[in-house]
């Protein structure tokens, strides 16, 4: 397994990671016996980087996260996420809510510390600097080892970063979300920050194994989301194609040439996914070499805004 040292601290990775949100009932329905199990060949593949977050599933995430790890905790590098208010209602930042947070983050866990600890999203009514001053004291707690940023503006970011040391940033990054190469990646990449891509398969669409949007199920949130809407589906299901034409020309799956670009481009992409089948799939991306002439042809074939309907 091929690692990556994560912004400027002593935690090393696995070049790929794997998210677990899909794992809570966002996207249909799930089997935590499965999951666990996916949790547990991600670990034998080597992939160390498991990002959850106390809202995915109201805390049940963590949970899950918990128990695959029994026995196992030395070989994971756990990421999780706080911001949200107690009832996960709405974007809830301040210092204390840090502290009760990061507790019940890691009682669901069942650890002593969490690695990696995210800012999920930024408060706009509470000063960055108080938040991630009060992330700073749960590291000199030991109860976290690295903080992080989730979908932070570039001010923000540098506001952050002065306060304390910013290890990783994570924002939505892939084929049809590219919105961060102006200004974030740029920013990231002068303060030595690591960058984590979430959704590198943009829910699903870029794996070419969508059709239409009447497949998901009731309870499925992609159904709520612009991107997949019935007007804009099939306009973006003729864009994957292309892509899966390329990717036959590859040896590899659309899966892993949309997971490789991002790689390319200087991404550590964390895809999400509840079955090994996909896992496999989706760590075999690191054995897609793609040239130069390879990426000036994917960016031709999927220009910046290409998909259409935004993200949310």
């Amino acid at each position: 397994m091929k690692t990556k040292k994560l912004g400027q601290s002593d935690l090393e990775v696995s070049a790929i990671g794997l998210g677990l949100m899909g794992m809570s009932p966002l996207y249909g329905q799930v089997n935590d016996e499965e999951s666990i199990r996916t949790i547990q060949r991600a670990l034998e593949l080597g992939v160390t980087l498991l990002d959850t977050a106390d809202v995915y599933g109201n805390g049940h995430n963590e949970q899950l996260l918990g128990k695959a790890l029994k026995g196992r905790r030395e070989q994971a590098v756990i990421a999780s996420k706080f911001g949200f208010s107690p009832n996960f209602e709405g974007i809830f930042g301040h210092p204390d809510h840090v502290k009760e947070s990061i507790d019940k983050s890691l009682k669901r866990l069942d650890v002593d510390y969490i690695d990696l600890y995210y800012q999920h999203r930024v408060d706009p009514n509470i000063p960055i600097e108080e938040t991630v001053g009060a992330m700073a004291d749960l590291v000199q707690a030991g109860k976290v080892r690295a903080i992080g940023l989730s979908e932070a503006t570039p001010e923000q970011i540098r506001r952050a970063h002065a306060t304390h040391p910013i290890t990783a940033l994570q924002t939505e990054y892939s084929l049809w979300s590219r919105e961060v190469e102006s200004e974030i990646l740029p920013t990231v990449n002068e303060l030595g920050i690591s960058f984590v891509a979430y959704s590198p398969l943009s829910r699903g669409f870029l794996s070419g194994e969508l059709s239409k949007f009447e497949d998901f199920e009731e309870t499925d949130v992609r159904r709520g989301l612009p991107r997949f809407q019935p007007e804009n589906f099939s306009k973006n299901v003729e864009l994957v194609d292309k892509i899966k034409e390329m990717a036959l020309e590859q040896n590899c799956t659309p899966s892993q040439l949309a997971i490789a670009w991002t790689m390319a481009n200087g991404a550590l992409p964390i895809p999400g996914t509840k079955r090994i089948k996909y896992l496999e799939e989706n760590v075999g991306s690191l054995n897609v070499e793609l040239t130069s002439e390879d990426l000036q042809r994917i960016n031709a074939i999927m220009p910046n805004d290409a998909a259409l309907g935004s993200r949310y």
